[in-house]
């Protein structure tokens, strides 16, 4: 029996460019290869729409979830599992072994790592073992103003708040125990960015791509400009290994271009959502995730990537016919 070397994009929705740019790698390597996709309701995901298959799978918070993905990876000939949302991550690194087991690698940092990135509480340590600074921290018993609030383990975006002077605090802010007080970094003196780099499985950093943020929509970058700028040499220097970090680590830092200061805010240990831009600038990364985990190669380090790249974007629409509700 032929081997199958194809990959499964899980909670695929509406990362069309991501799942097009595995499918081009792939065919390029194993013309018969095919990139599936599993998602809540494919039938309303444009990503399954154009993937070579997709399947319906229940919530990553069922217990049911981790054989009903191994299923569904053995039916499809499955060798590379790549995860798009925080939640899978830790599931996947939880259950990293039962896939392994059945010759199906998931793409996905160890537990510990992963562990860390969901806790800012724990990433902050991280960031500053590196020599890495992060937003001061400012007490809720003696607040100064302005000052940012998130909570430790959010994400999309969601119960933050800029809070300016005393009389805009309340009591959900100064109660909950999950909301974090801290420095206001102003975007007139720092501009934010998000740095896709590439890991490979030893830990070792491989690429490193940073895109300045133009405009956000919804939580995610929809106009974007690669930078070949000092904030390369830092990454470099400051984070060149990662205990168990593995494949595209998503990294967000303030920079402040006068002064050279470098914030770091949060790493999240997946493809984010604007890595196509990343891609476009010549940071392969699907190529390079097929290559050292599919043809057992050694990844050198590149940045040969295209500096000063804008990216874009716009809305564009998957067509479905004869869909029934």
């Amino acid at each position: 029996m032929k081997e199958e070397n194809n990959i499964l994009i899980t909670s695929a929705g509406q990362r069309v460019a991501l799942l097009r740019a595995f499918q081009r790698e792939l065919k390029a390597v194993f013309p018969e290869g095919k990139v599936y996709a599993v998602d809540l309701n494919p039938a309303l995901s444009p990503a399954c729409q154009i993937a070579d298959g997709y399947a319906p799978i229940c919530r990553v918070t069922d217990t049911a979830y981790p054989q009903a993905l191994l299923a569904q990876c053995l039916q499809w000939g499955i060798k590379l599992i790549i995860p798009t949302i925080d939640t899978e991550l830790l599931m996947l690194a939880e259950h990293q072994q039962l896939f392994l087991d059945n010759g199906i690698t998931p793409v996905v940092s160890s537990l510990a790592f992963v562990q860390q990135c969901r806790d800012k509480r724990l990433i902050n340590q991280f960031f500053e073992s590196c020599g890495i600074a992060v937003p001061r921290p400012i007490s809720k018993e003696h607040p100064t103003f302005p000052l940012f609030i998130k909570p430790y383990n959010g994400s999309l975006s969601k119960d933050i708040f800029l809070v300016k002077k005393p009389e805009e605090l309340t009591e959900y802010h100064l109660t909950n125990p999950d909301l974090l007080f801290m420095e206001y970094i102003s975007p007139k003196e720092f501009d934010e960015y998000t740095v896709d780099a590439y890991y490979d499985r030893s830990g070792t950093l491989k690429c490193a791509v940073p895109r300045k943020r133009l405009f956000v929509r919804a939580g995610e970058i929809n106009k974007g400009i690669t930078e070949k700028n000092e904030l390369l040499s830092f990454v470099k220097k400051h984070l060149p290994f990662i205990e168990g970090g593995r494949g595209c680590l998503t990294m967000q830092f303030f920079f402040n271009r006068k002064t050279q200061q470098v914030i770091g805010i949060e790493i999240n240990p997946r493809f984010g959502g604007g890595f196509p831009l990343s891609d476009a600038a010549g940071a392969n990364y699907p190529r390079y995730l097929i290559a050292e985990y599919l043809l057992g190669q050694e990844i050198p380090f590149q940045d040969d990537w295209e500096d000063q790249l804008l990216m874009l974007r716009y809305d564009e629409a998957v067509f479905v016919k004869h869909y029934e509700t």
